[in-house]
């Protein structure tokens, strides 16, 4: 009876093949051992029942527009009835109740009823009841039944302990490459987007296609690279699957984004010099005309505890045209608060001419905490470059997109390589 409770004013009314009956403490019990699994409690209560839909009426707060008012719209907050239709089979399996799923379904329960838009299946399948899925699809539920919402059981799937469902949806006849009603996506997009690795396999091999684009125009690589999940190790995971099976790195999507751009918003170094290793194209342009080190300086501030000034290094040692030297002070608005990423950037010139108007550019307080750095910075304007920048910005250039390549096979000590790629310490210093 504590999952009444929190139910606060929800109301129930079971409609039956007797026709509409009013709320009683019949009901009630019915409805509370549905959703605890008192099995014994259903079998005594529900017998004649497996098929009844039950009807959860809540008061809710709704806003009721009425007349134009001089400054928008007047109107009232008033108390409503919602309505949300389910059936007993749809609450057991939701919770995982597996006696009571075999019971109802043995009551001639039908695993395809949707009362409320979600059928029994896509119930089991989000609270991944693999036992659950596995009775209701053995008593033919229908693995491609689309909910109200234009999504099939193997949409639906967010976390790995899921999997075990999904094998069972494509082993009874699942359509790997269905795709949802409003975004198109297929079951590959939406495990790519989740980092859901085990899924993306199992999918792969059920032969879900690797270049399907969705609503949007992502492929599923598209998808993972853009994708909100924490695990970065997974991210790179997954991609480098994707990868392997023929994924285009650079398939655009509607805003011309290929996967580059998105991992560079992420400034996720390890997955933009996997995608580099699979031959993107670092100066590709999305529909803005944003290049790929233009989204990593955007956002590099947001993901400082990636250490953003890697992708950067990354790009540049690929070839990516470093940034026009009149917007130079537009990167110092984006990313003032790392020193790593200015040096960088400066480091990547013959010789750029440092402004004083730049130092506006620069918030007071990050001009404080790095005022050592910030000091030696403006002190630079009108200086030249040392011999040694200068040798190393000539050897870059010659080398050009295949520095990555062929510095590291240059017969010079392991210091003098790093500091022409960028990467030792000296290269985050001013010079």
């Amino acid at each position: 009876m504590d999952s009444m409770k929190t139910r606060g004013l929800h109301k129930l009314q079971v409609i039956s093949d007797m026709g509409h009956q009013q709320h009683s403490t019949k009901e009630n019990l019915f409805f509370a051992a549905l959703e605890t699994g008192n099995l014994s409690l259903v079998q005594l209560l529900g017998s004649r029942h497996a098929n009844c839909v039950l009807n959860v009426r809540g008061e809710e707060m709704g806003y009721q527009a009425q007349t134009p008012a001089r400054f928008g719209l007047a109107g009232l907050w008033t108390l409503e009835y919602t309505q949300e239709l389910t059936s007993p089979l749809c609450i057991t399996a939701s919770h995982g109740y597996t006696e009571c799923v075999r019971y109802l379904l043995h009551r001639r329960a039908d695993p395809n009823a949707a009362p409320g838009g979600r059928s029994p299946l896509h119930e089991a399948c989000t609270g991944g009841h693999d036992t659950c899925v596995q009775l209701l699809l053995e008593h033919g539920a229908n693995p491609n039944h689309c909910s109200d919402d234009g999504l099939t059981p193997l949409h639906l799937f967010d976390t790995e302990n899921t999997l075990r469902c999904a094998e069972l949806l494509l082993h009874h006849g699942a359509l790997v490459n269905q795709a949802t009603e409003a975004m198109q996506d297929t079951p590959l997009h939406i495990a790519a987007r989740r980092g859901l690795l085990g899924h993306v396999r199992l999918y792969l091999q059920c032969g879900a296609d690797i270049s399907a684009r969705n609503g949007g125009g992502e492929t599923p690589l598209i998808s993972a690279c853009g994708g909100k999940y924490g695990e970065e190790d997974i991210c790179r995971q997954l991609c480098s699957l994707l990868l392997e099976k023929g994924a285009d790195t650079e398939a655009q999507d509607q805003q011309e984004r290929r996967p580059l751009h998105h991992a560079c918003r992420k400034a996720d170094h390890h997955l933009v010099e996997l995608l580099l290793k699979y031959n993107a194209d670092v100066n590709a342009v999305d529909y803005n005309g944003v290049l790929p080190l233009s989204c990593v300086l955007q956002n590099a501030e947001m993901y400082q505890e990636r250490r953003p000034h890697l992708t950067v290094c990354a790009l540049l040692n690929h070839g990516a045209r470093s940034v026009c030297p009149e917007a130079f002070g537009k990167v110092l608005r984006c990313c003032s608060g790392l020193p790593e990423v200015i040096a960088l950037l400066y480091n990547s010139y013959l010789n750029l001419q440092v402004r004083s108007k730049w130092r506006q550019d620069i918030p007071q307080d990050v001009f404080q905490t790095h005022h050592s750095f910030y000091t030696t910075f403006f002190n630079l304007s009108g200086s030249v470059r040392s011999l040694q920048h200068l040798c190393r910005f000539t050897l870059r250039k010659h080398f050009g997109s295949q520095c990555y390549l062929f510095i590291p096979l240059l017969p010079v000590p392991t210091v003098i390589k790093d500091y022409l790629l960028l990467t030792s310490e000296q290269c985050a210093c001013l010079h």
